[in-house]
């Protein structure tokens, strides 16, 4: 019998330690070409992402790209092909951003990062930090929004739900001043940041849009980060209009977790992770819920 996990399910079942486990093994499995996982396609306004992992499982991810609301989830296990389980709504695609970012974070920090800024504040936000709290000690976190109700509410949530020390600060400037670590998560389409701002040694995550005249960030961004890292190339390479990045110069995630790129060689080197999404992931952390 399949099971079938809503939103509710998804938060009271996931931990952030497995999480960032299993999205860690999703990118070393993809990058040594054991998972099978194709850039998103879309169709009619649908979006679909797909991944398998063969001997053990395939599944999908379908959501309306326009509209928003539920997405559906499935998983399959072979050899069967017998539905094991499908995730309604969407705390399972955050959660998987989360987890990936704080993958990043992990590889590219320094070893001593304790302090992050974040500037945004809906769930993309959250479940970067619920993440990010499996992989560093936080001794610090400052969140900016322009919108202090939102701003105050994840203060309060930071400091309530992972116990971390967490405030509110005016301005983007000073979210982002003196960060070990710097989280944009916002939809803005236009820069929310000046790169001049980072402190040498910032591991930057963004996950926002980053796209030529739409981005969260501005070109001051890639053109100061000494490594710009990816969790899927195909993914980044396929945007249109193209990505606000140096496609070609960009390294792979799951290369550095293998050892394959030396990731970060300098502690006042700026890296930037951006996320796009790697596909098959929330179908690999699902069969991960499910232990398939």
């Amino acid at each position: 019998m399949s099971i079938m996990l809503d939103d509710v399910a998804v938060t009271t079942r996931l931990r952030p330690t497995a999480a960032v486990a299993a999205m860690r093994a999703a990118l070393l499995a993809a990058h040594r070409g054991e998972l099978v996982a194709p850039p998103r396609v879309h169709a009619g306004g649908l979006t679909f992402t797909a991944g398998r992992l063969p001997g053990r499982w395939y599944g999908y991810r379908a959501y309306d790209t326009h509209v928003g609301g539920q997405q559906v989830v499935a998983v399959h296990a072979e050899p069967t092909g017998d539905l094991a389980g499908v995730a309604v709504g969407t705390a399972l695609g955050a959660f998987r951003t989360g987890a990936l970012g704080a993958v990043a974070a992990d590889v590219l920090a320094r070893r001593d990062a304790t302090t992050v800024g974040v500037i945004g504040t809906g769930r993309q936000a959250w479940t970067q930090l619920w993440a990010l709290s499996a992989v560093r000690q936080l001794s610090d976190v400052a969140i900016y929004s322009r919108t202090p109700q939102r701003q105050s509410a994840l203060v309060d949530r930071v400091q309530t739900e992972l116990r971390i020390p967490a405030r509110a600060v005016q301005t983007a400037h000073e979210a982002v001043a003196a960060r070990d670590i710097v989280v944009l998560a916002t939809s803005s389409p236009t820069p929310v940041l000046d790169a001049s701002w980072l402190a040498p040694g910032s591991a930057v995550t963004t996950v926002g849009p980053k796209q030529i005249d739409r981005a969260e960030f501005g070109l001051d961004l890639p053109m100061r980060a000494q490594l710009i890292v990816t969790d899927s190339l195909p993914q980044l390479r396929a945007y249109d209009p193209p990505a606000l990045l140096t496609n070609n110069a960009a390294v792979a995630l799951g290369a550095i977790i293998a050892g394959d790129h030396p990731g970060r060689t300098n502690p006042d080197a700026i890296t930037v992770y951006a996320s796009v999404g790697l596909a098959g992931t929330e179908p690999y952390l699902l069969a991960d819920l499910l232990a398939l």
